[in-house]
């Protein structure tokens, strides 16, 4: 009876930490929660240092990161105070157990091989809709240490068909980068340092894509 009396006092003490971390408004009680829990994870395990992400109050608007560990979306979520709608490779999206929630946070599932313009489709349809769409451009783990990588064109031709504002941001100070898991569960310090906030409006795609790598490569 003790226990389960504890359990409950420590489920409700949680519950009003998670109400009070929450910081993007995302439709639903226990999502809110969840971006509240992820905002405590990311800011008190990993001392997160961030600065506030200039996002539009409303509307559409692209957000780019470099890629160095399974950590950075959380990241990311934790520095934002809107929800973001990540564009994932098919095979992530359809992780065992995980599914559901990458549904619930309305991830789009790119299928690279087959048909990669149908996640574009549906995130030039979230951006009119005024979502913020989130995407790794490298589109997989790239360290600044790598050898160079060409990113790919998707979040240039977002930016340029939707004529919305482009932010990059860089992340670093994670541990064991360049893995997927060890870096949620071991404790770093991680920063999310805004790179850059470009107007596409008047490049063309390959201009734009060069600003874009120009930003990611961290200098």
């Amino acid at each position: 009876m003790l226990t389960l009396l504890l359990v409950a006092l420590f489920l409700f003490w949680l519950n009003g930490r998670c109400r009070d971390a929450n910081g993007a408004e995302w439709g639903s009680f226990w999502l809110n929660r969840l971006d509240g829990l992820n905002r405590l994870f990311c800011h008190h395990y990993h001392r997160l240092q961030s600065v506030p992400v200039p996002l539009p109050r409303e509307g559409g608007a692209i957000l780019v990161s470099n890629h160095i560990s399974g950590l950075d979306p959380l990241l990311m979520i934790a520095s934002c105070d809107r929800p973001l709608r990540f564009l994932i490779a098919r095979e992530q999206y359809q992780r065992f157990g995980m599914q559901w929630l990458f549904r619930a946070v309305g991830c789009i599932p790119v299928d690279r091989e087959n048909s990669p313009e149908k996640a574009l489709r549906q995130a030039f349809k979230a951006l009119a809709e005024g979502e913020v769409i989130a995407l790794f451009p490298h589109g997989k783990i790239h360290l600044d240490s790598d050898p160079p990588r060409k990113i790919k064109p998707g979040a240039a031709r977002l930016a340029a068909r939707a004529n919305l504002p482009l932010i990059a941001l860089h992340i670093s100070g994670v541990a064991a980068p360049g893995e997927v898991m060890r870096p949620v569960i071991l404790r770093s310090r991680a920063v999310v340092k805004l790179q850059a906030e470009i107007d596409g409006s008047e490049l063309s795609d390959e201009e734009l894509n060069h600003l874009i790598e120009q930003a990611l490569d961290g200098d």
